[in-house]
């Protein structure tokens, strides 16, 4: 009978609703925001884009995307008039962030059936959940290390020169980190720069905390489903006594 006892668990399919057209969103605005930053730094550098003042450099945002030349009185970004994009690229950011981290906190609890808020869930339902959003965030922060950090695991100390045909005068490695994964490369001219962009070594980093959360959801489901099991077996036991005992 506990093995089939009902739970109660947060009503979160409205959260998750909200998670996946904010994300879509996100990667639908940075996109066009990574169109309009093609050749943008050229366009600059050559003098195509004008400012107030002469150019003193040239950098890359990390959110919105977007390239911004440096003048002397004022910054121009590659989002020119397109403000309302970044706009709404921080309102799905934000609606992105609270809906994910709240519906993976209210899977943390156990709430009584009755509540308006509550539907009746088992704790094997809520294993079940909490592993499928534990396996998503954490698949999706292991690609994310992949793909920022695989140098490193080339040889921390060659990084740098790992990923082309430098020849004889291979860049050098003078730092690096594996978390955030990031390195700092020195090359034969005496510039530095770093390995990873700094926007996908700083998402790296932070794609850790909801598979985190979702961890620790995951680890409670867990312990909640063997303390039933653990009640259950003595309740079983006389059960299977008296079956042996039947002729």
């Amino acid at each position: 009978m506990a093995d089939t006892r009902t739970y109660g668990g947060y009503r979160t399919g409205g959260l998750w609703a909200a998670v996946g057209i904010s994300f879509t969103a996100v990667l639908i605005g940075s996109g066009l925001a990574l169109f309009l930053m093609l050749e943008y730094d050229e366009r600059c550098s050559q003098g195509l884009v004008q400012g107030p003042g002469g150019l003193r450099g040239i950098r890359n945002q990390a959110f919105p995307p977007a390239t911004v030349c440096e003048f002397e009185r004022e910054e121009v970004s590659s989002l020119g008039n397109a403000w309302v994009l970044g706009a709404l690229l921080w309102v799905a950011l934000v609606v992105l962030v609270v809906c994910l981290f709240t519906a993976l906190v209210a899977d943390w609890f156990e709430p009584r059936p009755g509540d308006p808020l509550v539907e009746p869930r088992s704790r094997a339902e809520q294993v079940s959940r909490t592993g499928a959003a534990f396996f998503v965030t954490g698949s999706l922060f292991l690609l994310l290390y992949a793909l920022a950090g695989w140098e490193l695991f080339t040889g921390p100390s060659s990084a740098c020169s790992a990923s082309g045909d430098w020849g004889h005068h291979p860049p050098r490695t003078l730092e690096y980190s594996f978390f955030p994964p990031q390195a700092t490369c020195q090359y034969e001219s005496g510039t530095t720069e770093h390995l990873t962009s700094g926007w996908l070594s700083s998402l790296t980093a932070l794609s850790a905390l909801p598979a985190l959360v979702a961890g620790v959801g995951f680890a409670l489901a867990r312990r909640r489903r063997r303390e039933e099991r653990r009640a259950a077996a003595p309740l079983s036991a006389p059960a299977e006594e008296r079956s042996r005992e039947l002729p």
